[in-house]
């Protein structure tokens, strides 16, 4: 009788500890597919704006580069800006007076999908587009008054741009080590280097720059943790710098006095 009642006991254990597994597998596997296929809804969150003027790539395809002139008449160079993951232009042109006011133009373009710039949202066509923008600022602007700055998604664009481009500096705002890392940050338990549409790897690119790179980065970063921007100073050069802002986040870099007192110096040498 003891007998009989241990082994319905070990068949009852057996059939729920391979239940929990098959519920695991399940939630594991559900949960990976769904990461796979909003990857790019969680990445990306572009906002369209009505077509006013473009400058036509192709038949299909439209970039639009929102323009905002320095303050003085004859400005310093040119700031292009790549901006982050959000909405689109109008989202991040309050920025851009903290380059108006130090006598530079800001040359602001949006990726496809987001604002007034339409055709299809892929890696090679971010570098392709951050390409033409150089190329439409280089017929204004020599090489060594062009500055190339990318913020947050951004930052691996201008970085990429800044490999293969001549200018006078990059700068990075709350930059990521690639796409990857930055996932698998926040879903370890994934092989997120095969699963992701977009790599975008700026450690890898900024072995590449030449120029005099700075970055910032904010200690309290909500989106891309410290840590994993971090990650970005062994690939400095040196006279390259990173600089760290204690308590600053994600979106609030601007509000602090160190990080206008650097760029301002940056821009002004």
């Amino acid at each position: 009788m003891m007998g009989n009642q241990q082994q319905m006991s070990k068949r009852t254990f057996k059939s729920k500890f391979f239940l929990w597994v098959k519920i695991f597998i399940i939630i594991y596997c559900g949960a990976g597919i769904l990461l796979y296929y909003l990857q790019d809804k969680f990445l990306l969150h572009p906002k369209p704006l009505p077509l006013e003027i473009n400058i036509a790539i192709n038949r299909n395809e439209n970039l639009n580069i929102v323009r905002f002139y320095s303050n003085t008449p004859k400005p310093k160079g040119v700031v292009l800006y790549f901006h982050g993951n959000m909405l689109n232009i109008s989202h991040y042109a309050k920025f851009a007076d903290n380059f108006t006011i130090n006598g530079y133009e800001v040359w602001m373009p949006d990726y496809p999908g987001f604002g007034k710039t339409t055709g299809v949202l892929t890696e090679k066509k971010l570098y392709e587009e951050a390409q033409q923008v150089y190329k439409l600022a280089n017929t204004k602007f020599s090489k060594d008054s062009i500055v190339i700055f990318g913020k947050s998604l951004g930052s691996g664009i201008a970085a990429q741009l800044a490999s293969t481009k001549d200018c006078r500096r990059l700068i990075l705002e709350t930059p990521y080590y690639s796409i990857p890392a930055l996932f698998n940050y926040y879903a370890p338990m994934y092989p997120v280097s095969l699963i992701t549409h977009f790599k975008i790897p700026t450690a890898q690119f900024l072995l590449e720059v030449k120029v005099p790179v700075s970055i910032f980065h904010g200690t309290k970063d909500e989106v891309v943790p410290y840590s994993n921007a971090a990650m970005l100073k062994k690939v400095l050069k040196p006279g390259d710098e990173f600089i760290t802002i204690p308590g600053g986040g994600h979106n609030n870099l601007a509000e602090f006095i160190i990080f206008h007192q650097k760029l301002d110096s940056l821009l002004n040498y």
